[in-house]
């Protein structure tokens, strides 16, 4: 299913994105930013909206906003400003929100995706920078608490055009932001502890329309497929609602996971029900080109740049490479074993495979990951230079894991060394002949696919030692001219 319902009828749909910036401290005050802190631990009279309390800007949090915006190629605002918010509700303690409203940090720019129609560039309208506001939790039917730790928590609002017309691209537009701000070091991107929030507006009109439909917000996405799903169903009941001839309310609906559906929260405010008005407390931004080109300077290979050097210049297929650029941790380990002389496809096919199966069966991160690029490429020099055989370099991982052996030593100690003597492998491979007589009887006679099997059991014998080439043009050998009896 996708965003047009039929050809009738077309979406429209635009994302808002709160990202998280990874700070030490909050966007106007001194306060630690803990996500795990007991309730109401990381506060202070400047967060909690005490009177005569004034914010200071976290200069690191400007930084942050600004790699985004320039990776995004957004046209970055010499001068910026904030401006108050006016609202009343329980998670906000002063009553209104500082942001940047009429003049936002960075503006225009677009969003690389992905996407099954092949690479798409997705406009973005601006991005600004604002604070978080307290976390509501709900316990059942009891009480509504309160933790404001996370009051004042620095964010940088993601704003995109609407140019998405189907649940699928919005999918994928999300996986690209949360990877983009994972690879630049701007938040952990963690959508399941709040700390990438996205808000989907989302209008359905008949696809010959001269005007858009009426717009609808949807609130409480917690997830990627979350937002996937509100999606499918809003879009399904804005067009019943247009086919049967009805309006559809400019409003903002939440999205109930459990039950699949959006419902009714409360009609849709305008800019002029928030009473916008400059911040009084704080200064101009400014920045300078010195500053902003120091930053710039600073932004790593974009993961789709890289992923097109590995595919065109280094030979990595295009599944392998979208493994790699997942991660910027991976992606730099990988690079470092290649830069150790480790023939990039080889590398790539390790670090993607065996790599990241010890990793998840330890768990932690890359940074933490026992067995360094250098030691790795010296397993992987053998196994170039046919010493070992694929299986056997596959034990010897496991245990450089857990230990601080180079991979030599440890062939040596394991008694791994790929057997090379014609005769022995010439042993081995008439011994498994003559223990499945009546399997080669059937190769005979056509099963040619048990040549496999016969090899695997040679493999077996040998303890991994043995070359798989030289034993498969072995067994078909002495298959072919009748066996050895």
């Amino acid at each position: 299913m996708n965003g047009r319902v039929d050809d009738s009828f077309t979406a429209v749909i635009g994302l808002e994105v709160h990202v998280q910036l990874q700070t030490r401290s909050k966007i106007f005050c001194a306060c630690e930013l803990d996500p795990h802190a007991a309730p109401n631990t990381r506060v202070c009279p400047v967060c909690l909206g005490q009177p005569g309390t004034l914010p200071v800007l976290n200069r690191q949090a400007v930084r942050l906003a600004l790699r985004l915006a320039l990776a995004c190629g957004c046209e970055i605002a010499p001068l910026s400003s904030f401006a108050r918010k006016n609202y009343f509700y329980p998670d906000l303690p002063k009553g209104y929100q500082i942001t940047q409203y009429a003049f936002p940090l960075a503006r225009g720019g677009a969003l690389e995706v992905d996407t099954p129609g092949g690479t798409r560039r997705f406009p973005l309208e601006r991005m600004h920078l604002e604070e978080d506001a307290a976390r509501l939790v709900h316990e059942g039917k009891g009480p509504v608490r309160i933790d404001f730790n996370r009051c004042g928590t620095p964010l940088v609002e993601v704003v995109g055009a609407p140019a998405l017309h189907t649940p699928e691209e919005a999918a994928a537009y999300l996986r690209a932001l949360r990877r983009l701000v994972r690879w630049l070091g701007v938040s952990d991107g963690n959508m399941e502890e709040g700390s990438l929030r996205c808000d989907a507006n989302v209008s359905v009109a008949p696809t010959l329309a001269d005007r858009p439909g009426r717009r609808v917000e949807l609130k409480n996405l917690n997830s990627i497929s979350g937002v996937r799903a509100a999606l499918h169903h809003e879009i399904a009941r804005q067009t019943e609602v247009l086919r049967r001839g009805g309006r559809v309310e400019f409003e903002t609906r939440s999205f109930d996971a459990a039950a699949g559906v959006t419902r009714p929260m409360r009609s849709k405010e305008e800019a002029s029900d928030y009473r916008y008005f400059p911040e009084p407390d704080l200064p101009v931004v400014e920045l300078s080109p010195s500053e902003l080109e120091d930053i710039g300077a600073l932004l790593p290979e974009l993961p789709l740049d890289l992923h097109r050097r590995l595919v065109r210049q280094w030979g990595i297929s295009a599944e392998e490479a979208e493994v790699l650029v997942e991660e910027r941790a991976l992606a730099e380990y990988f690079q470092a074993v290649v830069a150790e002389g480790i023939d990039p496809p080889l590398a790539a096919h390790w670090v993607v495979g065996e790599v990241l199966h010890l990793r998840k069966e330890r768990g932690g991160s890359m940074e933490s990951f026992p067995v360094e690029p250098r030691r790795i490429a010296g397993l992987l020099r053998m196994l170039e230079r046919r010493e070992i055989s694929t299986a056997a370099a596959k034990k010897v991982l496991v245990h450089m894991a857990a230990t601080a052996d180079e991979a030599s030593s440890l062939v040596r100690r394991m008694g791994l060394q790929l057997l090379d003597d014609e005769g022995e492998l010439e042993h081995l491979v008439d011994a498994v002949l003559l223990e499945n007589e009546g399997l080669v009887e059937k190769y005979r006679k056509g099963k040619g696919g048990l040549a496999g099997y016969f090899v695997g059991q040679v493999m077996q014998a040998s303890g991994g030692r043995a070359d798989p080439q030289r034993v498969e043009a072995m067994v078909r050998r002495r298959l072919d001219e009748g066996g050895r009896q």
